[in-house]
């Protein structure tokens, strides 16, 4: 069993952490079966590191020995040994959270990161203004005082920040893109949860999230994203890390994932799950697939099918299988391999499936919804 250890070690927070990270051309895949696709039925300047005190008064005092240890702390951070203007991708996440103020209102934060957390920025915010002007300042902000440029595009995950994400970022000429593949900020807010949330005096224990992540039901694919033949594959993880750092010298479609930040703990020999599609036309689907932001696949065992996941609030029956014995084994083998490998998965899009080449190659992760 694949555990997943976020390299906190990336984070700079007002709190130790301590979680130790261990994760390190397409070989031909091991096909473990394949059929047709099926039409479903009428479905992310050099600066040291400060710190200031929180901008939300909290309901009551705590004396603070070190401010490394305050969970009320604030951060604006950027790594000194980068190029500042290679960080033009940024993710984002302005949402409350389980903390009350000094009125007993519920405190905003805005959280601010890159994939390889080069970046970092918190900001705590009163619930009463919370608007895309707000939202506009502080970019900016985060912006002059790092001596970054404006990012050329955000993503967020939640569908219900989108109007002000999206009105915020259209002023400054920022593409917003919603995304679940927001997996550095999801993980940094999971590790926020446990050193920083429930540690503020003001933490309310047993509140649910107020914004929770979207859950939609399935909807039809559109023509332009259907294959004609699908196989569940596997691949050593080896080959899998070495297909997704190719993603950068090579012109195939796709997108890869931090594997070092992710701490993913797999052997090299582990074979990951995988799902392969083809088609004739299999660089025209690669390219329409590279602009969904894929988020993961999943098979739905009850009815049959796959479900692709890709935005933030779209779900599709990706491909659909005659249910037997046999196809319901293979799906569920395919989905407990995915979870042994702590939710790691991928896609790829191919020609023929006895190529060892593919023409888009995504690397996926399921996650669970993040705690705030």
């Amino acid at each position: 069993m694949a555990s997943l250890s976020f390299d906190a070690t990336r984070i700079r927070t007002p709190t130790l952490l301590s979680h130790k990270p261990i994760f390190t051309p397409l070989i031909k895949p091991v096909k473990i079966s394949y059929c047709f696709f099926k039409k479903p039925s009428p479905i992310e300047s050099k600066l040291d590191l400060f710190r200031s005190e929180s901008s939300v008064s909290t309901p009551k005092e705590v004396e603070v020995d070190d401010e490394e240890d305050d969970p009320t702390a604030e951060l604006c951070f950027l790594d000194p040994e980068i190029d500042p203007g290679s960080v033009s991708e940024w993710e984002l996440d302005f949402c409350s959270r389980p903390i009350l103020d000094i009125r007993g209102k519920k405190v905003w934060e805005l959280v601010v990161c890159d994939s390889s957390l080069s970046l970092q920025y918190t900001k705590f915010f009163p619930n009463n203004v919370i608007n895309s002007v707000t939202l506009k300042d502080a970019i900016v902000s985060i912006s002059d005082y790092l001596g970054v440029p404006l990012p050329e595009k955000i993503r967020f995950f939640r569908s219900q920040m989108q109007t002000i994400i999206t009105k915020a970022c259209k002023e400054l000429g920022i593409k917003s893109i919603p995304s679940k593949r927001c997996l550095s900020l999801l993980l940094w807010l999971e590790e926020r949860y446990e050193t920083v949330y429930m540690r503020h005096p003001g933490f309310q224990k047993g509140s649910k999230p107020l914004l929770a992540l979207d859950n939609p039901f399935p909807m039809e694919l559109p023509d332009n994203l259907f294959g004609e033949k699908w196989a569940f594959v596997q691949l050593p993880f080896s080959a899998v890390r070495e297909e997704a750092s190719s993603l950068e010298t090579t012109f195939v479609f796709g997108a890869g994932l931090d594997l070092d930040l992710l701490g993913i703990e797999i052997d090299d020999k582990t074979l990951v799950p995988g799902l392969a599609v083809t088609s004739s036309r299999a660089k025209p689907l690669a390219a329409w697939m590279n602009g969904l932001e894929v988020s993961s696949i999943e098979t739905d065992i009850s009815r049959g099918c796959l479900l692709l996941s890709v935005g933030i609030s779209s779900r599709y029956v990706y491909a659909t299988y005659k249910k037997t014995p046999v196809t319901t084994n293979e799906a569920e083998a395919w989905e407990a391999a995915k979870k042994a490998c702590g939710g790691l998965h991928f896609l790829a899009i191919q020609e023929d499936l006895d190529s060892d080449d593919c023409v888009g190659f995504w690397l996926l992760l399921d996650l669970p919804p993040p705690p705030v």
